[in-house]
């Protein structure tokens, strides 16, 4: 067999030795020991969100929106006072005093809509942090799953180097002795040289994921060590249809959008002119020096005229937010139901890999336990030993892999369903 095929399969097996443990046998991902989970980690990203700092003002501004929607009066009342004298021209002593309250007054059916605008805010903001949280819940699945993958590299990897340099040691002893040719020396050095080169890669490929991983959660990859992942819970049997119109927090926002925009047209079309006006005043006066004060009440009512140029460039803008909004809305639906359905498909298939990548590794190891007991008493070559032992050790490496490319099928899938890590 050529050299260079032997020192592959011989990489190969160092480098899959590291699965022979747990990472092959457990039948599920076991939970993690002591690092932090997915749902520990989103939670601590959503934390750091601009959307998360600030939500508690939104709602505060979104309630002070509505309660004002409830006040008998569109705007607070204005004081007037004024005075008339005739102490600069003749000076005969007439004088004029007036004091009054004016109070601007609801349009036919301006607050009714303008207390339902104000509700449908406060949705809108709430639902708007929901696909928030949602959105930062798939940066972080892909930051974590992309790291636990780049985790499970680097140990298979270190430990591969380490079973490297055993075997070579092992080969150098045995070469020494006379029971093996110097070929195989230069073999087991050139896999303990790539499997050298294998560490670094992979320490690289890890020092990569750890820092997008802490770009999300502001902590080192130190607080995330511990025993594998354990998978989210499996999504339950609901419709796809059923969850887009009841719980997915991307469709919730786009349809409070909607609503929003809608009622800001209804609004915008009573609102066609400025609010009228209700004046109530008290006016005390003298004609000249010497002659009683009297006193008058003066009630007034102020009502604009409309402006339809006005009116119609502000019912114009809101109906063109409400046609985008639902023009999005359809399109969310849409996107959503595909990946839903590509979400599970994806989850299937990734099933069907760890099944056969579990079938694979029983035959792999069976076979290996044969030819290395058939090694042992010279009944079989080092090529071909080398050989099983590659295919051993890569199936016990798919298998390995698999698990995790099915934990994080799982998480794609309760994104797609709108669900938050658990």
């Amino acid at each position: 067999m050529p050299q260079r095929v032997r020192i592959k399969w011989l990489s190969g097996l160092l480098l899959g030795l590291a699965v022979n443990g747990a990472w092959a046998q457990q039948p599920a991902i076991p939970t993690d020991a002591n690092g932090l989970s997915l749902k520990q980690a989103f939670e601590v990203a959503w934390a750091r969100q601009p959307e998360a700092l600030s939500l508690t003002t939104q709602q505060e501004a979104a309630e002070a929106r509505r309660d004002n929607a409830d006040s008998w009066l569109v705007e607070p009342p204005a004081l007037q006072v004024a005075g008339k004298t005739d102490q600069f021209d003749s000076d005969r002593g007439s004088r004029e005093y007036e004091i009054g309250i004016a109070v601007p007054i609801w349009l036919p059916g301006e607050r009714s809509t303008t207390a339902g605008l104000a509700t449908a805010e406060m949705n809108a903001t709430a639902s708007r942090a929901r696909a928030a949280q949602l959105r930062t819940a798939a940066a972080v699945r892909t930051a974590y799953w992309g790291w636990q993958r780049a985790r499970i590299g680097e140990t298979l990897a270190r430990e591969g180097f380490a079973n490297a340099r055993e075997l070579a040691a092992d080969v150098a002893r045995r070469v020494k002795a006379g029971d093996l040719a110097r070929a195989d020396q230069h073999q087991a050095d050139g896999a303990q040289a790539t499997a050298e080169a294998a560490v670094a890669e992979a320490e690289s490929a890890l020092a990569d994921a750890a820092q997008q991983l802490r770009t999300l959660t502001g902590i080192g990859p130190e607080r995330f060590t511990g025993g594998l992942p354990t998978p989210e819970p499996v999504p339950g049997a609901a419709t796809p249809t059923e969850i887009l119109e009841t719980a997915h927090p991307a469709v919730a926002e786009l349809r409070d959008r909607v609503d929003v925009a809608r009622r800001t047209m209804t609004l915008a079309s009573v609102q066609g002119r400025t609010n009228p006006e209700l004046s109530v005043a008290t006016t005390r006066e003298r004609g000249a020096s010497g002659e009683p004060w009297a006193q008058t009440i003066t009630v007034g009512l102020r009502i604009p005229f409309g402006s339809n140029s006005r009116s119609r460039s502000r019912v114009a803008s809101a109906s063109a937010q409400a046609i985008e909004a639902e023009a999005q809305l359809q399109i969310e639906r849409e996107r959503l139901l595909a990946e839903m359905d590509m979400a599970r498909v994806r989850v299937e298939s990734t099933r069907q890999q760890v099944a056969a990548a579990e079938r694979r590794t029983q035959l792999a190891q069976a076979a290996r336990g044969f030819f290395q007991k058939a090694f042992r008493l010279g009944e079989a070559d080092l090529p071909t030993r080398l050989r099983i032992e590659f295919e051993a050790t890569e199936a016990e490496r798919q298998l390995a892999r698999a698990r995790i490319d099915l934990a994080a099928a799982i998480s794609a899938q309760r994104q797609a369903l709108g669900l938050l890590p658990e």
